[in-house]
């Protein structure tokens, strides 16, 4: 499968990989957040779904579920996508060419964000998805970080061809077994974890992957139960769907999402003594059933028997990672080719936001 990948998208590895060598790295030090409880090396954002009251447009932000606010504080998440990108776009460069002059650029980016004093982010985030007049920070804002998923594949490759310093090993791991403390420990992180939904998945799919690059045993395991005892009874339904996502005003997008992330915590747990894409539960829930429950609508959207999203419907479906996660456990002609049809590099800044996985080779 890894050389099929490799085929079908080689010219736009090369050609992502040869503009990232041009660009400079750019951390949240560079934007300051005037609302921002936090300091200048504080991650912050803002709820997307909250907006000025109309009738007293001094007062508390309110709810509008679905709806995204442009005027809201983003540039530190667009901050945290561009470094996802730069280093999943060097990193998959170096694996079809092995030409080291791409870790090294991509290594700039990881010394700006994790190791440099001046412009390095703090391992925790506690102001992100402010709301104004009401919250300085909330533990849903913990899905911000789904973006540092590829940049933890990249450092695990490069550490697994030599091509990472043993400084360079100690200082980001350092970083994220701090993180990955507070995701534990905090009473944000804590209340992530307890979220029903998708939110609950991506703490759990975080959790996994900064465990797997730090050596957190104990965390892995927990996460391996999570997905057994939790994540799987209480999110899918019998038949492979995930009733909470369906309720929401975006049902299609955050179905595919909430799949997307469910079968990213396979991957990343799944191995020679656990197999979680088989894991069914007594009444027959499993991961295979969820992509084949979706795998119609992904196909022909027309076909969805629920509401339509109230934004993005038309830029949805691209090149879900379920596709290619459940046939790379499972081999299945019909994922694969829809996967090799579809949309690899989308542009629009929500569909970015909602795929974290978009650099299949990093994971392959």
């Amino acid at each position: 499968m890894k050389k099929q990948v490799t085929d079908l998208l080689h010219s736009e590895i090369i050609l992502r990989g040869n503009e990232a060598l041009g660009e400079e790295p750019v951390t949240i030090t560079s934007f300051v957040a005037e609302r921002s409880a936090g300091g200048i090396h504080d991650f912050y954002s803002e709820g997307d779904y909250w907006w000025p009251d109309p009738v007293n447009p001094d007062s508390a932000y309110i709810r509008r579920d679905g709806e995204t606010n442009p005027d809201n504080f983003v540039a530190h998440r667009h901050a945290m996508i561009r470094f996802s990108t730069v280093v999943g776009d060097l990193t998959s460069a170096w694996i079809v060419t092995q030409d080291k002059k791409y870790i090294e650029q991509a290594l700039k980016h990881i010394h700006a964000w994790f190791i440099d004093p001046e412009t390095c982010m703090n391992p925790d985030l506690q102001y992100a998805q402010a709301i104004k007049g009401i919250v300085t920070g909330r533990g849903i804002g913990i899905i911000d970080t789904i973006h540092l998923l590829e940049v933890v594949r990249s450092l695990i490759i490069m550490e697994q061809n030599d091509l990472l310093s043993v400084d360079e090993a100690v200082a980001t791991k350092d970083w994220f077994s701090k993180y990955l403390f507070w995701l534990t420990d905090h009473p944000y992180g804590k209340e992530e974890m307890e979220a029903k939904n998708n939110h609950g998945t991506c703490w759990v799919m975080q959790a996994a992957l900064f465990a797997q690059y730090t050596g957190n045993t104990d965390v892995s395991d927990f996460c391996r139960e999570r997905f057994r005892n939790v994540l799987l009874p209480n999110q899918m339904d019998t038949d492979g769907s995930f009733p909470l996502e369906l309720k929401r005003t975006k049902p299609y997008g955050y179905s595919l999402f909430n799949l997307d992330a469910m079968a990213t915590v396979c991957h990343i747990l799944s191995d020679e003594n656990h197999n979680l894409w088989q894991y069914t539960t007594e009444d027959g829930r499993n991961m295979q059933k969820g992509v084949a429950w979706m795998f119609p609508y992904i196909k022909d959207k027309s076909a969805w028997p629920f509401d339509r999203d109230v934004m993005y419907w038309d830029e949805w479906p691209v090149a879900h990672p379920a596709l290619l996660f459940s046939a790379y456990d499972t081999p299945d002609d019909a994922y694969v080719s829809l996967w090799s049809a579809l949309e690899h590099f989308p542009v629009n800044d929500e569909v970015i936001r909602n795929l974290p996985v978009r650099h299949p080779l990093l994971w392959l």
